[in-house]
């Protein structure tokens, strides 16, 4: 299913945005494919119209902070930085991180900040964002994001289990509460890290 980019920014993001440059070699013949590509360690890439359509649903102005949950390969980061964003991703994988950030520099991107660490815990010092975007799918949308994002901002992240998971996206309003839409059916490797894990564990009964 490809998805209909409507914002003109978004669109002028995409063109810009070289996605052969983010995969591995032997992936990047397959680059103007929109379908998940395969990043190594376990990991993929979302098709494109997928993550541009996240990236939509922030509804993000120029200097904006948007945490990103899941670096991947860097394309995402590169799509938020285009978009004038400043940009704070996290990535508990070190290669992919490492790999990323070297794609990112190469290319010129600039206002990216990264780090390895665990998603599920954003990144508190640099908090509230006024966009958060999560690359993995949640049983649950994890607490500390939903604090770390700002009044009137937006978090789009794939919830549920398996195949079984639905793309959300949050709202926060002024008073703190937050309001959230269900987009379509998805599928995303899942959130890891030691809170991630726990949260996927069967309840005990009995």
């Amino acid at each position: 299913m490809t998805l209909r980019i409507t914002d003109p920014r978004m669109q002028a993001a995409v063109a810009a945005v070289p996605r052969e440059h983010f995969l591995t070699k032997d992936e990047r013949p397959f680059f103007a494919d929109d379908r998940p590509i395969g990043i190594g360690h376990g990991q993929t890439t979302s098709q494109p119209s997928l993550i541009a359509w996240m990236v939509q649903a922030l509804r993000l102005s120029p200097g904006a902070k948007v945490l990103e949950v899941g670096t991947g390969c860097g394309y995402q980061t590169a799509l938020l930085a285009k978009l004038g964003c400043e940009v704070y991703s996290v990535e508990i994988v070190a290669p992919l991180a490492a790999r990323a950030a070297q794609t990112l520099t190469a290319l010129g991107y600039h206002g990216v900040h990264l780090k390895v660490g665990d998603g599920y815990q954003g990144w508190p010092e640099a908090a509230p964002f006024d966009g958060i975007v999560v690359s993995a799918g949640a049983p649950r949308v994890p607490r500390p994001l939903l604090e770390q994002l700002a009044p009137g901002g937006h978090l789009v992240i794939p919830v549920g289990r398996d195949d079984d998971m639905q793309l959300r996206v949050y709202q926060r309003d002024a008073a703190g509460d937050f309001t959230f839409e269900t987009a379509f059916p998805v599928r995303f490797v899942p959130l890891t890290g030691p809170r991630a894990d726990a949260d996927r564990r069967p309840l005990k009964t009995g």
